[in-house]
Order: structure tokens, then C-alpha cells, then sequence
């Protein structure tokens, strides 16, 4: 893999092969990865556990590797917006879905403002 202007998959961001497209692929698995180690940070205890610290480690690295590739091709405001949008209601959802966090109708709502934004962005983003 080269590291100047390819991707970690080998498609050009900046040129023909990808384009946008390909950084709004890597923004997705950023977020992605963001609520993975959100996740993790929460069962590392303090970081007193190796293994959910190694885990959340890793994955904030491969989030901060995803944004990366992502701002090779979208605007840094938009990019850091969806980022931290795609970490927060997937980590609200998460913690909806598996802890026990309540899901009243607000918290829904709100969440529901924030995925807005983020879908918002990518219509006006080129």
C-alpha cells in the first residue's frame, strides 16, 4: 500500500478513482470505529482492564486513520461533524439497545436532530 495519495484500499481520493465518494466511505467507518472505542473506553474501567483498553486503543487508531483518509477529500468542519454525529447516536443507540439507557421520546428526538445534521452535510457537502 502507498501512502501518499492512495487510500488503504488503493482507490485515489483526490482523483478519478473515488473521488468523495471513497471519503465518505472512510468518514462512515471512521464513525464507526468512534463508537467501537466509545464503547470499549466505557469497559476498560479506567483503564484498569488490558484487554477492553487494548481493544480501545485499537480502535480509536483505526478511527483516527479513517478521518484521516476521509479529509483527504471533504472539508475538515463537516467531516469532524459527521465523525463526532455517526460516535454519538451510535453510541446512544448502543447504549439504548444493550445498557439499559432510557429511550424516552426526547432522547429519540434529539438523536433524531443530530442524524439530520449529518445527513444534512452530506447533501450540501461536494
Amino acid at each position: 500500500m502507498v501512502w501518499g495519495t492512495m487510500s488503504a484500499a488503493g482507490a485515489e481520493i483526490n482523483g478519478a478513482k473515488g473521488g468523495t465518494g471513497v471519503a465518505w466511505l472512510w468518514l462512515f467507518l471512521a464513525g464507526l470505529f468512534e463508537v467501537a472505542w466509545a464503547v470499549g473506553l466505557k469497559a476498560t474501567e479506567g483503564w484498569t482492564r488490558l484487554l477492553p483498553s487494548l481493544f480501545t486503543l485499537a480502535t480509536m487508531a483505526l478511527s483516527f486513520l479513517f478521518l484521516s483518509l476521509a479529509l483527504r477529500a471533504l472539508p475538515i468542519g463537516t467531516a469532524y461533524a459527521v465523525w463526532t454525529g455517526i460516535g454519538a447516536v451510535g453510541t446512544a443507540l448502543y447504549g439504548i439497545a444493550f445498557l439499559g439507557e432510557p429511550r424516552d421520546a426526547a432522547r429519540l428526538a434529539c438523536l433524531l436532530l443530530i442524524v439530520a445534521g449529518i445527513v444534512g452535510l452530506k447533501l450540501v457537502t461536494r
